[in-house]
């Protein structure tokens, strides 16, 4: 097998996706037997007759069982076209954007950026001095995004949230106490993403609803 690639499919433009990808694999084979683990996660496995895999998953994580939901193509269009709002929050080292977005479009925005320093391979005290300053920065950044971010879904409250950049301030500034009332709000999939920037913004507003799919060519 090759090396995953991975594509963002927005619900509208699905059923023609795995229409081509049928097309340019030779066609699909059952999957009967094999699709235990994905249909687990809530997602759909498709196989090309030439050895081709494609795992496809909705925006949200795995339902819960027993809940209905539905692995296939129709399933996935239903699951990722909810009118609900999505709570953007998108953090790293350096810069965050948070917003509201329905339908993929933003409703309210803010972006900012807040200097947080790079590792340094430095020892001793002076590392232990770095280390300080740059979790200190790093707090800083989670609790401007967070402030920004309580505003917003005050405002605009989200059905869900889409969280994105690095993973580890992300949840940092999710769990700020000015949040707590989003906190058990649904989380889509995690989201990578670039430097968070305006453009970067967009972007997410239309990738928090599409489909997450990972493509292992044969």
């Amino acid at each position: 097998m090759g090396s995953p690639r991975h594509v963002l499919v927005s619900p509208e433009r699905l059923p023609g996706w795995v229409e081509r990808f049928a097309a340019g694999n030779g066609g699909l084979k059952s999957t009967s037997g094999h699709d235990a683990d994905a249909r687990s996660r809530g997602g759909l496995l498709l196989w090309g007759a030439n050895g081709c895999v494609a795992e496809l998953y909705p925006p949200r994580e795995a339902p819960a069982p027993g809940s209905g939901a539905d692995p296939s193509v129709d399933g996935l269009i239903a699951s990722a076209t909810s009118e609900d709002p999505i709570g953007l929050l998108l953090v790293r080292r350096g810069g965050y954007a948070v917003g509201v977005a329905e339908a993929g479009k933003l409703l309210v925005s803010k972006t900012g950026t807040k200097y947080v320093q790079s590792r340094t391979a430095a020892g001793g005290w002076s590392q232990q001095r770095f280390a300080r300053r740059r979790a200190n920065q790093a707090s800083g950044l989670a609790d401007a995004a967070a402030v920004h971010a309580a505003r917003l879904f005050g405002e605009h409250p989200p059905g869900s949230l889409q969280l994105g950049g690095d993973r580890t301030l992300a949840a940092e500034t999710l769990a700020n106490p000015v949040l707590r009332r989003f906190q058990s709000v649904p989380q889509l999939r995690f989201l990578v993403v670039p430097d968070p920037r305006l453009d970067i913004l967009k972007q997410a507003a239309g990738d928090a609803r599409s489909i997450r799919i990972t493509i292992t060519d044969p």
